[in-house]
């Protein structure tokens, strides 16, 4: 009796594993984000904003951001909930590292329509999950 109450859990088991995976696969490969970092500084001149950007499991490259130009990209979050994207920014003499995407914070504030976007100005860098409502996050320093 034992045996076969066994062998129905891992039966059990096994197709709510498919099951999930064919109807929420989402679950398993995971949630799909667009993230997006706009270059938001008014009197740019001739100066760009550049940005290099790199995540656990590869680098996505570094870009010169004229005035309005923006950098993005999606991803997928990991299995493990281990997805997390850094970038580094300079402009002048400034420089700053931040984390554009990263698990634990940015699952729910990003959710709704899971785009994360960034906007950088002179005075620091701006969250926004519609961009139309932006929430400055920290600054330069």
């Amino acid at each position: 009796m034992k045996v076969l109450t066994n062998i129905f859990l891992v039966v059990s088991l096994a197709m709510g594993i498919i099951f999930m995976s064919i109807y929420q696969p989402e679950y398993f490969y995971g949630l799909e984000y667009d993230v997006r970092v706009i270059n938001g500084f008014k009197n740019n001149s001739s100066l760009p904003l550049v940005i290099w950007c790199s995540s656990n499991s590869g680098d996505l490259g570094g870009r010169a951001l004229q005035e309005g130009d923006d950098f993005s990209w999606s991803l997928k979050t990991s299995f493990w909930g281990t997805s997390h994207f850094l970038c580094t920014m300079k402009w002048d003499a400034m420089r700053r590292k931040f984390d554009a995407f990263k698990v634990p914070r940015d699952l729910q504030r990003c959710s709704l329509f899971r785009k994360c976007s960034w906007l950088v100005r002179e005075d620091g860098f701006y969250f926004s999950n519609d961009e139309v409502y932006w929430k400055k996050d920290f600054s330069w320093l």
